[in-house]
């Protein structure tokens, strides 16, 4: 699979409970694909930068992989990089910036 759904994606990778909410949280302006908002309908692929705004600071991750299925919680974090790598990138960039 070449290429998948930002809302299908965001639901299959266990953001959002169902995939309603993901297009939802979407459609808001609330999740950016490297670094451009984005519609629902956006196609993602491997390697994209997925940015979602919620409660307190963006959170940030790559995608490594792509699934059509929701599988268990453990399977699905093997899709894209942890909270903590991202957020150490995020950290990174900011101290270069200043």
């Amino acid at each position: 699979m070449d290429k998948l759904r930002i809302d299908k994606w965001l639901w299959a990778a266990r953001f959002f409970k169902t995939r309603s909410l993901a297009a939802d949280e979407v459609s808001r302006d609330r999740v950016s694909v490297n670094g451009q908002v984005v519609k629902p309908s956006r196609e993602i692929k491997p390697g994209d930068r997925i940015e979602l705004r919620q409660q307190g600071p963006t959170r940030e991750w790559v995608v490594l992989a792509l699934s059509k299925q929701r599988g268990p919680a453990p399977q699905r974090s093997e899709e894209h990089t942890s909270e903590l790598q991202s957020l150490a990138y995020l950290v990174c960039r900011l101290l270069l910036e200043k």
